[in-house]
């Protein structure tokens, strides 16, 4: 029975956790399930990644399904017997289950394959959670080429099972991390006005930047800033010549995203130069933000809607988190699913990123039925297609 089978895959992806840019051996797997379905064009754009390609037998567009399939450092604390194997490392966040899903919606279209239309073509991508992300890199590999519209799903712990998000337009923000290092003179902390304080300056800047967004941003563009590192100094009598400040900043606009970065860099050099010291501000760039096509997200509530029933659907509202998704989304016109997995019995409610979390299996279920609806779906009515 596939939901047995769906399960049992997700279950061994659980148990063989990988992080990003190191799923070796969960890829191979992957390479060989595929291999056993058979009736797909497999390839290896990257060491840990895998696309299939299914080829209807009647012409028509290429519609591509996308899993992410990397794990988390976080050590796992469940005591289910398909707990991680190894410690330290764990899937806190759903993504043994996308995998398992599309495998099993792989199964079960390859058995059609006479009857589809066009392609559908299977995206296993690495490394969602680190970026600069696997899906820029399979972007740049080509994974795309070809390809007219592109879905991916997410099982979430804070939707209950059953039920399915759905978004259109901003669906999470565009994300990057900042380091600010504050330079002062260093010196004996008896004698403050020999040299200049870092931990003083730090202080200021820290304190100011929440006004990058309270105080400088437009109140109708949404903004997060958010300070979550403070280190300096290791004993009572010195001043440390160096105070290190880190933290996030997301958007949804892009202008915003960059006057942003400008703005912390302004406020963090003109603080510390008026205690007497400098600042040096060190950017990681993260993930653009994601914007849902609306033609995409009307097909897929019209699924829901004809395979589920109005019940299940729920309008969701845009996150401040991150999702490489985007990085598809932007070069072809893209759409992010959720589907719940929240459960009180699966004791599956903790959220994601936790060491207990789970998916209640039951939705995955759901996952899969959406998959194959919604693939149907396309083949019939999206103008892409034709």
């Amino acid at each position: 029975m596939l939901d047995e089978q769906v399960r049992q895959w997700r279950r061994h992806f659980h148990r063989h956790p990988e992080l990003s840019f190191e799923e070796y051996e969960t890829s191979r797997y992957i390479y060989e399930q595929l291999e056993r379905i058979g009736g797909l064009q497999l390839s290896r754009p990257t060491p840990t990644s895998v696309v299939a390609r299914l080829i209807g037998g009647k012409p028509g567009g290429t519609l591509a399904l996308r899993a992410d399939i990397d794990a988390l450092a976080i050590h796992e604390e469940n005591t289910f017997e398909y707990a991680s194997a190894h410690p330290g490392v764990m899937h806190a966040c759903g993504h043994d289950s996308h995998a398992a899903v599309l495998l099993g919606a792989a199964d079960i279209l390859s058995k059609s394959r006479e009857r589809l239309r066009g392609e559908i073509r299977f995206v296993f991508q690495h490394a969602e959670e680190v970026p600069p992300g696997g899906a820029q890199q399979l972007v740049e590999a080509g994974v795309l080429d070809g390809v007219d519209a592109i879905y991916g799903l997410h099982l979430l712990s804070w939707l209950d099972t059953g039920k399915i998000g759905l978004i259109e337009g901003p669906v999470m923000a565009a994300t990057d991390n900042f380091d600010l290092t504050i330079r002062g003179t260093g010196g004996h902390a008896a004698y403050p006005h020999h040299g200049a304080d870092a931990i003083a300056a730090a202080a200021q800047v820290v304190a100011n930047l929440q006004h990058v967004v309270a105080r400088q941003t437009d109140p109708m563009k949404q903004a997060v800033l958010s300070v979550t590192r403070l280190r300096g100094g290791d004993a009572y009598n010195v001043f440390p010549e160096t105070v290190e400040i880190g933290g996030t900043v997301r958007s949804f606009d892009p202008e915003l995203r960059e006057t942003l970065l400008e703005r912390i860099r302004h406020t963090a050099t003109h603080i510390a130069e008026a205690h007497g010291a400098s600042a040096e501000l060190s950017v990681q760039r993260g993930y653009p933000a994601l914007y849902n096509d609306k033609l995409l997200v009307s097909m897929a509530e019209e699924t829901v809607r004809a395979e589920f029933g109005e019940d299940a659907i729920a309008h969701s509202d845009p996150t401040m988190g991150a999702e490489d998704f985007a990085a598809y989304a932007r070069r072809i016109p893209g759409a992010f699913v959720y589907i719940g997995a929240r459960s009180e019995a699966a004791q599956s409610h903790y959220p994601h990123h936790h060491p207990r979390f789970t998916v209640d299996e039951e939705g995955m279920k759901v996952a899969l039925r959406f998959w194959l609806a919604l693939v149907d779906r396309w083949q019939r009515e999206s103008p892409l297609a034709k």
